[in-house]
């Protein structure tokens, strides 16, 4: 009877133990029911979501439509922009010229780009390529994701102001968060390599990993079938927004691709780092220095214990295992990934819509994977959504009540109009218009503003494009009583877009000196 018992023992062990790993290797169920039901309560028009698992390609599923009312469906070939997912990409191309010999991730900035210079001349001498990926040179969000920085402007002309730009922080100090650091370290690329970023990812990456629909700029986009578009919850609808072209910063988010393409990269990534289908990409030794922990970043999240910045990787910890991740968000797309290296997994959500469904459907998925499937994630995200989204529009509609609707303006409309100038921020116009006060920056047409009267000097500008909310600004008079200055309030994070670009605890106020 002992015998019997043993044997039943080990046998129950044995039927247990494979039953959680089978389950550990096979999707969710109802996986799709999950994200098609979250995919509707968040007013999400269309996603896809790839999972690769053990060197394999397990999920490749697309969910809605690309435009609202089109009925095209998406698909996993679909293209989205993945915004700041593409800062991962640009370390790996990185990557491949430190494995060459060619840079190091410690050389100068300026011993490539010898023009490059950063308001302080100590900081200008002593930045480095790791400073530069791993947001620690002080410098801050500049425009914020919002508003496209000098969209007209190549990319070298844009590194050109950043030597007029106050630091946010101390030089190497703490993590401050910046994009057109990501676009400097890009075009180190093009002056030590000789091919611009985009020729360079297309040739070394895109094209040995097969990932066939990748591309970087609006216009290879534009020409291709199957791409999704952008929409926007804008005054409590989701709407089809503009595209904008982002070129300029494409080393920080200028990548479009498609969860097909996407589930190579992870492959890339996970298993022997650098390597897919036995062909080396990038060394093992290279892909480590990108994954490790290089920078403590802020966190607030209970959830994860640890958190810094590699090159291009948030890194954290999650139930005991450690986590690679990037989100993306630009006009009208969020994205979403998600690495387990020790479990092999990795985890694609793109959406044509700003959202916190992708992340609650990586937690889904990693719970799933690890054994720990308890917490019902998309409610969770849901709850926090909606009681922040409560939050923020009540400290906008404060903002509203302090508005003194009996004030005019200091002088006649006319006497506001003029160029104003920033050696940083460049020439903006103020100017009349079908009768109406409008601004336009940086000589571009999608930048343009009506000038809405607040109160007192202070107005509020309405963008044409409606994506990019409102804003304020104020003018200013010299001690003759004329118009001296104007100040703009950019908001460089909102507290939450859906609600509007403000109220935000995030902005910077730029001066603009009237030109005589």
């Amino acid at each position: 009877m002992r015998h019997f018992n043993k044997h039943l023992i080990n046998f129950l062990f044995l039927f247990v133990s494979s039953a959680v790993i089978f389950a550990q290797q096979t999707l969710p169920k109802n996986i799709d029911q999950f994200i098609e039901n979250g995919r509707t309560d968040w007013q999400i028009p269309g996603m896809a979501v790839g999972v690769v698992k053990d060197g394999k390609v397990v999920y490749a599923q697309g969910f809605g439509e690309k435009q609202l009312g089109s009925d095209e469906k998406v698909d996993a070939n679909t293209v989205f922009s993945i915004a700041s997912v593409s800062k991962n990409i640009t370390a790996a191309a990185l990557a491949i010229l430190v494995d060459r010999g060619t840079i190091t991730w410690d050389d100068q900035i300026t011993h490539h780009i010898p023009w490059f210079q950063m308001k302080d001349a100590y900081v200008t001498q002593q930045i480095t390529l790791r400073d530069a990926l791993t947001h620690q040179t002080g410098l801050g969000r500049i425009l914020g994701n919002r508003l496209q920085f000098m969209t007209q402007s190549s990319r070298d002309e844009v590194l050109q102001r950043v030597r007029y730009m106050d630091l946010e922080k101390p030089f190497r100090s703490s993590y401050v968060y910046n994009n057109v650091m990501y676009s400097l370290a890009g075009q180190i690329i093009e002056y030590t390599d000789g091919r611009t970023w985009d020729d360079f990812l297309q040739q070394e990456l895109f094209q040995p990993l097969e990932m066939t629909r990748t591309t970087t700029t609006l216009a290879a986009l534009q020409k291709q079938e199957n791409i999704a578009y952008p929409h926007q919850e804008i005054e409590g609808k989701v709407v089809p927004i503009n595209r904008r072209n982002w070129d300029n910063a494409g080393p920080a988010g200028g990548v479009n691709s498609t969860v097909n393409d996407l589930n190579q990269w992870m492959l890339m990534q996970l298993g022997t780092s650098g390597s897919l289908a036995n062909k080396t990409i990038i060394s093992a030794k290279q892909m480590n220095e990108i994954h490790k922990p290089q920078v403590i970043t802020p966190s607030n999240n209970a959830l994860n214990p640890q958190a810094s910045y590699g090159l291009g990787w948030n890194i954290l910890d999650y139930q005991g295992k450690r986590v690679w991740t990037h989100g993306g968000a630009t006009d009208g797309f969020n994205t979403f990934m998600y690495l387990m290296p020790e479990l092999e997994l990795g985890i694609i959500v793109v959406t044509n819509t700003f959202n916190n469904f992708g992340s609650a459907v990586a937690y889904h998925l990693m719970d799933h994977y690890i054994g720990t499937s308890t917490r019902d994630w998309h409610q969770h995200y849901l709850t926090n959504y909606k009681n922040r989204y409560k939050q923020v529009q009540q400290l906008r509609d404060e903002v509203h009540n302090a508005r003194n609707i009996n004030t005019q303006p200091t002088l006649n409309t006319t006497s506001y109009t003029g160029n104003y100038l920033s050696d940083a921020y460049g020439k903006i116009e103020v100017k009349m218009k079908d009768k109406q006060l409008t601004i336009r920056l940086w000589n571009d047409s999608d930048m343009e503003g009506i000038l809405e009267h607040w109160h007192y000097d202070t107005f509020r500008i309405v963008w044409k494009n409606k994506a990019l909310r409102e804003e304020f600004m104020q003018f200013h008079l010299d001690k003759d009583g004329k118009i001296d200055a104007l100040n703009i309030e950019f908001v460089l994070r909102p507290m939450l877009l859906q609600v509007g670009a403000y109220p935000s605890n995030y902005t910077h106020t730029e001066r603009f000196t009237k030109e005589k």
